[in-house]
């Protein structure tokens, strides 16, 4: 990988920034563009909910409530907060203003006080990534104690701090920045102040209401709190309404022809925030056709918070304009009409489609704007999300496991980021997103078809750890868009499945789910250690294997056995799976944590795995997938070396936990390095005796970098692009950094190997690249 300079980095920020316009229309009332224009909050007329509206980003959203027109933290733990999406300090030379509401509702063992912080920033500094970031100064009250940052003052004698109005003023003060906390009692009565000087640059960034300022306050330690009528105004303010996100939060959709009387099928689903009862439960897709609009209407799936529409014998032929929207009810009897627009893209039947594939985004990086913007600008006929869109770690505060409405709320506040990322770019094409083992919390997964997981870890023990519910509202937010299961049936805890094909621009798709029904690591015996990584070299792959070994599944197996077979309406195929049937990464973890064989990738168990590739072979399909974090082109092999279909494993759009393949220097056994010489490439045998060609891998450096855009592109992050040619026959697989411009035409965008095309018949095991 090569090197970049910060200043490389900061032009691809800087060109990131200029170019990120949100095209969202929103029509709302007269007042409520005068009262956000004020920086006032508008939670008076809001019914109660968990949703705190579409200014505002909540840490952690299951703490958080809409109540009685006002604002409740439920935690007691510390730094609960709330950020103002809309208003970020941005000019050190301006005034600023923040008043608000402060109640006390049940007082902690070891309270920590409540009140505002400013210059919450990133190392962005932009808003995203500023509603996750920790620091800032404090300002507000404290036991008996007004406070900005380590600036202390007591509040008068007597003085009932559980209702509090804080305001907070601030100025120039010659090269510095003049703050000012005053506190009033109910009567308006000034009852405490406490003023601080600090550098203006130390202000930029978000400001929020904090519930317990100590991150270290317990879980059952701390008060609740309230808050009501926050202000913010001021010019040292920069107010930017696009940065709203919500109650429409992003859609998605995929257009499939059926084969069928019904022709083509447009599935579409919206998302919105967690409402409440008194809220409109309804959203509207209004479609441009026939130079009318054509109304429809979904109800909201109240786990999933999520508004489904099918409409069958979709005119596929042109661009449909459609319109979101969602007219958002008011405790006063008025209401809000909020709209989200974008086009449904004609069939691209006739010329080559252009296929965007991602995968596996720790937030580290979050918003992933270089990538975000990056796919926008190369702009594919389609998408693939091949899973872990969040991580457990994400927007931190931990997972719920239990109960499950709560688990459910935890999940969509983590799966929010990945919309907030990537909403934009999914606005305008098809997108397929399947889910994976850290979208349920878990680390791996092996499926077992369902069953409860048992004691012990993700590591090794089968079945899922979360609730079916939960498990359920993932599969729904994540694949409700995509037709129709090919077989509806639940599988154990009545979870559903979402196995499926779809047929778009002449291309047929197999959408699998590699670990549903997967066996656990506990039914072979893999030595010492964990039982999910072979850590010794004596271990006969033979005691690995056995016909009782499940990958796919006997379902799944039959829908592929049949799809491979089936050309009506497409002339190439694809699978889209979650990760590689084959181990290919060498090291784990460290750069020198080297493992002889991992059990999560597709190639265990080895019969099953053979099996699926022998199933996949007369459609000779590209088999697309992601989860790795290790981009790599792999042919398999069954019988012999190369005669099953190629594997094109993408980067992960931020990668977290890193691996490698570098089995040069650990002197594994290879023929035939590809003409183009490059290290760790050739014919291997993996740990669980699978045959594979490495034509390409993308191997990352050690990650060391502060910059979270830099970080992500030393560790080999990044995003794969397909164009299938279905006149030539050909798949061209594209694989590129993270922190690039990938329309710049620069050769060093893309890992060592790559772009390269495969030809439909060496799926089928015909050698043609040699």
């Amino acid at each position: 990988m090569t090197s970049f300079s910060r200043r490389s980095a900061l032009k691809v920020l800087g060109t990131v920034a200029a170019s990120s316009s949100v095209r969202v229309s929103a029509t709302v009332r007269v007042d409520d563009r005068v009262a956000e224009a004020s920086g006032r909050c508008s939670w008076g007329k809001t019914h109660d909910r968990v949703w705190l509206g579409a200014a505002y980003w909540a840490n952690p959203m299951e703490d958080w409530r809409v109540a009685d027109g006002g604002i409740e933290c439920s935690a007691r733990g510390g730094d609960r907060n709330v950020h103002l999406l809309t208003h970020q300090f941005t000019n050190p030379e301006g005034k600023l203003r923040m008043a608000v509401q402060v109640k006390e509702l049940d007082a902690g063992p070891k309270p920590s006080g409540a009140g505002f912080r400013v210059g919450i920033r990133s190392d962005l500094n932009e808003v995203k990534s500023n509603s996750f970031a920790k620091g800032g100064i404090p300002c507000g009250v404290v036991g008996e104690e007004l406070v900005i940052g380590q600036s202390k003052s007591k509040l008068a004698a007597g003085t009932d701090t559980s209702d509090l109005k804080l305001v907070l003023t601030g100025e120039p003060s010659g090269r510095k920045y003049h703050l000012t906390l005053t506190a009033f009692d109910n009567d308006n009565k000034q009852v405490g102040s406490v003023e601080r000087t600090v550098a203006g640059d130390r202000l930029l960034g978000n400001v929020a209401v904090v519930s317990n300022f100590d991150a270290a306050t317990g879980p059952k330690q701390g008060s609740l709190y309230r808050f009501e009528n926050w202000e913010a105004t001021g010019d040292a303010f920069t107010v930017s309404h696009e940065h709203r996100f919500g109650p429409l939060l992003w859609s998605m959709y995929t257009l499939n022809d059926s084969r069928t009387a019904d022709g083509f099928i447009l599935k579409f689903t919206a998302l919105t925030g967690p409402l409440g009862e008194g809220d409109n439960q309804t959203v509207e897709l209004s479609c441009m056709q026939q130079n009318e609009w054509v109304d429809h209407q979904a109800t909201l799936d109240t786990d999933a918070w999520t508004a489904t529409f099918k409409i069958p014998g979709w005119d596929a032929s042109v661009d449909t304009p459609y319109k979101l929207s969602y007219r958002e009810r008011h405790t006063d009897g008025s209401q809000t009409i909020l709209t989200r627009g974008g086009t449904i893209r004609a069939n691209p039947s006739g010329r080559p489609l252009r296929l965007g594939a991602l995968t596996c985004q720790n937030d580290y990086a979050f918003p992933y704007a270089p990538v975000a913007e990056n796919v926008a600008k190369l702009d594919p006929d389609m998408l693939y999300f091949s899973g872990d869109q969040l991580y457990e770690n994400h927007g931190g505060y931990g997972i719920v496991r239990r109960p499950a409405d709560r688990a459910m709320l935890n999940y969509l506040r983590k799966y929010y980021q990945f919309g907030w990322a990537f909403g934009e770019v999914m606005r305008d094409r098809p997108t397929v997103v399947i889910p994976d083992d850290h979208d349920v919390f878990q680390g791996n997964i092996w499926g077992e078809g369902g069953a409860p997981m048992g004691r012990g870890s993700a590591s090794d023990t089968g079945g899922y750890a979360q609730p079916a519910r939960m498990v359920n509202v993932v599969h729904r937010t994540c694949t409700s868009h995509h037709p129709d299961a090919w077989d509806p049936k639940p599988c154990q805890q009545d979870i559903s499945v979402y196995y499926t094909d779809l047929v778009y621009g002449d291309v047929g798709f197999a959408i699998l789910a590699d670990r549903q029904w997967k066996s656990a690591p506990t039914r072979v015996d893999t030595g010492p250690g964990r039982a999910d990584h072979i850590t010794s070299g004596d271990i006969d792959p033979k005691q690995l294997d056995g016909p009782e070994l499940v990958l796919l599944g006997e379902r799944q197996e039959e829908f592929l056995e049949q799809w491979a077979k089936n050309w009506d309406g497409h002339r190439l195929k694809v699978v889209f799976s979650q990760t590689v049937f084959a181990g290919v990464a060498t090291h784990h973890g460290a750069y020198n944590g080297f493992l002889y064989g991992d059990l999560d990738c597709g190639g265990w168990p080895h019969t099953a795995r053979n099996r699926a590739i022998e199933l996949m072979k007369p459609g000779m399909p590209l088999h697309i997938n992601g989860d790795q974090h290790l981009t790599t082109m792999v042919q398999y092999g069954v019988d012999e070396q190369r005669d099953g279909p190629w594997s094109f494993c993408t980067p992960a759009i931020a990668v977290g936990y890193p691996r490698w393949w570098r089995p040069d220097e650990m002197e594994m056994p290879h023929e035939h390095r590809p003409q183009h010489g490059l290290p760790n490439t050739g014919e291997f045998v993996d740990a669980f005796g699978n045959l594979a060609y490495v034509y390409a891998v993308g191997n990352p450096e050690v990650g060391r970098k502060r910059n979270r855009y830099e970080l992500a592109h030393q560790k080999g992050s990044g995003f794969g692009l397909v164009t299938i040619d279905t006149q030539a026959k050909t798949y061209k697989c594209e694989s590129f950094k993270f922190l690039i411009d990938a329309t710049d035409g620069n050769a060093d965008n893309q890992f060592p190997g790559w772009p390269v095309v495969i030809h439909q018949r060496e799926n089928g095991g015909e050698n043609v690249i040699a």
